[in-house]
């Protein structure tokens, strides 16, 4: 029989810190959204024509599930009559080098699977 061998890492306690960050990122158009804040604060009407087909309902919803776990930050403009914009937090900007080295390794498994390289 082998040996157990025991984890180089604590377990955390409570949900996994892998499984929190997938599921926020697995969200449909999630990446995508943060990718597109990534150069700074949009408007809703801005972002929706960046990520054609996403419907208005979508946009709503990932923009508000975002808001929620502290990603990106609604900013009311003082204008008349009002507008809003998103920007990424602090954290929010965090995730950017792990979508773009995502999107890189997106990349080459699609040319493995295409060209066998």
């Amino acid at each position: 029989m082998l040996k157990h061998r025991p984890a180089k890492f604590k377990p955390p306690t409570g949900k996994c810190y892998i499984t929190e960050i997938m599921e926020l990122l697995g969200g449909a158009w999630t990446p995508a959204l943060i990718w597109n804040l990534s150069d700074g604060a949009r408007r809703f009407s801005e972002l929706k024509s960046y990520l054609v087909p996403i419907s208005s309902k979508m946009l709503s919803s990932r923009l508000a599930q975002l808001q929620k776990k502290n990603v990106i930050k609604r900013i009311v403009m003082d204008t008349k009559p009002p507008s809003v914009e998103y920007e990424l937090t602090d954290l929010g900007n965090e995730l950017l080098p792990a979508i773009e080295k995502m999107a890189q390794i997106g990349a080459r498994l699609r040319d493995y699977n295409e060209n066998g390289k």
